[in-house]
């Protein structure tokens, strides 16, 4: 079946095989791609491949090892000839004003994307497994990780995530072990610097974070500024892609929210959801008819301090990867 031709039965005995690892290869390309559209791109190509040539797989190693080998080879492909994905963070400094004109350059750069949780979630997975995989999918880590060369990147994410042994990454990628080790170390010290230390980050679940998101989505609603401050750590950071800026400190994501933002109570509509293993919300804008509209994916860090980080994904296209309608009305 090498051809990618075959019979009936083989054809669904691959899928059944395949389909319970879909989730897991989405979650594996997302994080060396940082894009949830290229992802799903190359898991379609990984389960092609593989069923193509499912015909010479011998068992010697697992289907999930296999599948996982294509689709690591398959996102190293696609990284060949692309840059990283940044966040506004990552091109610069804050910025100092939120009374300054708004800037256009950059728009067009191939920001991250957020991934939503239902897309790479197993259901009934174990517990700590459950609390893993969150932590291995977090934004800030997703941002970081775009920073190492695309095979560091691989090397990290087999040994660290899915927790390959040194000669299995070796064998994959066609180097030694010794190169594999070296280029782990360097990718752990090169992610300790850029990846801040999230243990302190709440669970999405945790009572009191989920009370602090009703009261956060309230106070957006109702354009309710000093409540919606009162709600961050006094250094929140709060990034806008594609806008290329980002605010750092409470005054000024609190300056720039009333005087851009939140302007009139009722503009906005906050829809809670789960991204990257973190609490979210799709935030839909009233237009001129009364109509709310997709406008924006955002996630955020909360600690016992309050909400640290707001990245807002300013991008209506997002909403179809969380099963969400473009628009709707409000009786």
């Amino acid at each position: 079946m090498s051809d990618g031709t075959g019979t009936l039965a083989e054809s669904e005995e691959f899928a059944a095989l395949a389909a319970p690892y879909r989730r897991e290869l989405l979650a594996h390309c997302y994080r060396m791609l940082g894009s949830v559209d290229d992802a799903e791109d190359q898991v379609q190509e990984t389960l092609l491949r593989a069923w193509r040539s499912y015909g010479d797989f011998e068992g010697r190693s697992s289907m999930r090892t296999w599948l996982h080998r294509i689709a690591t080879n398959a996102c190293l492909r696609a990284l060949e000839n692309r840059g990283r994905r940044p966040l506004p963070s990552g091109l610069g400094g804050p910025s100092p004003d939120p009374d300054g004109p708004l800037p256009t350059e950059g728009i067009d750069l191939p920001w991250l994307q957020p991934v939503p949780d239902w897309l790479v979630s197993s259901a009934g997975a174990d517990p700590a497994a459950v609390v893993s995989s969150r932590a291995s999918l977090r934004l800030a880590l997703i941002a970081a990780l775009q920073y190492l060369p695309p095979r560091q990147r691989a090397v990290l994410i087999l040994r660290d995530v899915l927790n390959w042994r040194a000669a299995e990454v070796a064998d994959l990628l066609g180097t030694s072990t010794t190169a594999v080790n070296s280029a782990l170390q360097r990718a752990r010290s090169q992610l300790t610097a850029l990846a801040p230390d999230e243990d302190s980050i709440r669970e999405p679940a945790d009572a009191e974070t989920q009370d602090l998101l009703a009261r956060y989505a309230t106070a957006f609603e109702s354009a309710d500024v000093a409540g919606l401050a009162a709600l961050l750590s006094a250094d929140a950071a709060m990034e806008m892609p594609p806008v290329p800026f980002w605010f750092a400190g409470r005054e000024l994501i609190a300056a720039f929210l009333a005087r851009r933002v939140l302007r009139s109570p009722g503009a906005f509509r906050m829809i809670q959801v789960a991204a990257n293993g973190q609490p979210a919300f799709a935030v839909y804008e009233r237009d001129e008819g009364g109509t709310y509209r997709a406008h924006a994916i955002q996630v955020l860090d909360i600690t016992a301090a309050g909400i640290t980080r707001i990245v807002s994904f300013n991008d209506a296209s997002l909403f179809r990867a969380f099963a969400l309608p473009g628009s709707y009305q409000v009786a």
